[in-house]
């Protein structure tokens, strides 16, 4: 018999589940580096909380890449 392989439809309910744990996964990593980034301005200690600073902004775009990587990988799926 010849039948026409429909095309696989995508749940929803599973790329929800994927984006939100992908919105944990950056709730985490810019937690994480904002952590580290007051720990180490308590050990040294600065006019400008600069460890505080560049440790968060370092966090974001690492928490970025880490997204855009996922959503591409995902929309080539």
């Amino acid at each position: 018999m010849n039948q026409q392989k429909r095309p696989k439809k995508k749940n929803p309910l599973n790329s929800y589940a994927r984006f939100s744990g992908i919105a944990f996964q950056m709730i985490a990593i810019i937690g994480l580096g904002t952590y580290a980034g007051v720990k180490l301005d308590e050990a040294y200690p600065n006019q400008y909380s600069a460890y505080t600073v560049i440790c968060s902004l370092a966090s974001v775009g690492l928490a970025m890449y880490f997204v855009i990587k996922q959503v591409s990988k995902n929309s080539e799926n």
